[in-house]
C-alpha cells in the first residue's frame, strides 16, 4: 500500500483576500508550498514550520523569507477522519498572517 498523501484545502478568502496582495513570485511559489505539505505537513522538506501556540494552538505555519520580508503560511493538520488533509487558513506576512489566521479558525 503507497503513502498516504494530505489533500490540500484552501480557506476561501486566502484565495480571495491574501494571495492578491502577495507578490507574484510568492502566488506562484504556493503550489511548491502546497506539494510540500501534502507530502508531510509535519516535516516540510527544508521549508521551516513550527507549531503555534496561544489562539493558534493546534495550527502551524511554514516560514517564508522573501525579498527580506517573512511572510506566514497557517495551516491546520486533519489526521481524522478520513481522508487526511490540511486547510490553509492565511498567507501573508507575519503579522498579518497570524491577525488574519485568529480571525478564520
Amino acid at each position: 500500500m503507497g503513502i498516504k498523501h494530505y489533500q490540500i484545502k484552501l480557506h476561501n478568502l486566502v484565495t480571495q483576500d491574501d494571495l492578491p496582495d502577495l507578490p507574484l513570485e510568492l502566488r506562484k511559489d504556493l503550489i511548491k508550498y502546497q506539494q510540500v505539505l501534502s507530502l508531510d505537513p509535519h516535516h516540510t522538506k527544508g521549508i521551516f514550520s513550527h507549531n503555534l501556540i496561544g489562539e493558534l494552538k493546534g495550527y502551524r505555519a511554514l516560514e517564508i523569507e522573501w525579498n527580506n520580508v517573512g511572510y506566514r503560511l497557517v495551516y491546520r493538520i486533519y489526521e481524522k477522519p478520513a481522508p487526511k488533509r490540511v486547510v490553509i487558513i492565511s498567507f501573508a506576512e507575519h503579522d498579518p498572517a497570524y491577525q488574519k489566521a485568529k480571525q478564520r479558525k
